[in-house]
């Protein structure tokens, strides 16, 4: 019985991994679809995922709503911190803080 407990684990922890590469590629598409819709430089071209928590959809279906972090610059000097929340893999919240354009 404890191996099959050990092994249903196992592949629960493979399901969760992959299933953060992809949703990690999803928020680096949309991290830079928003620095470019804002006329900002993405940074560093890469997103961290800061918090993983739970949510519901429309629907009512519990989702695993993640939260990641990427860095902008509107000068090429200053960085930006930022965020976006994905629900499964929809975008549900961004953040770009206010910035100066000259």
């Amino acid at each position: 019985m404890a191996e099959w407990s050990l092994l249903a684990l196992m592949i629960a922890g493979a399901w969760f991994w992959m299933d953060s590469v992809s949703k990690r590629e999803i928020a680096l598409k949309i991290g830079r679809q928003l620095a470019d819709r804002c006329n900002l430089q993405f940074l560093d071209e890469t997103v961290a995922c800061s918090r993983v928590g739970f949510a519901r959809d429309t629907n009512g279906r519990v989702q695993i709503l993640r939260t990641y972090t990427f860095d902008v610059s509107s000068h090429g000097i200053e960085r930006m911190a930022c965020h976006l929340q994905l629900r499964g893999g929809q975008l549900v919240a961004w953040h770009i803080p206010p910035y100066a354009t000259q």
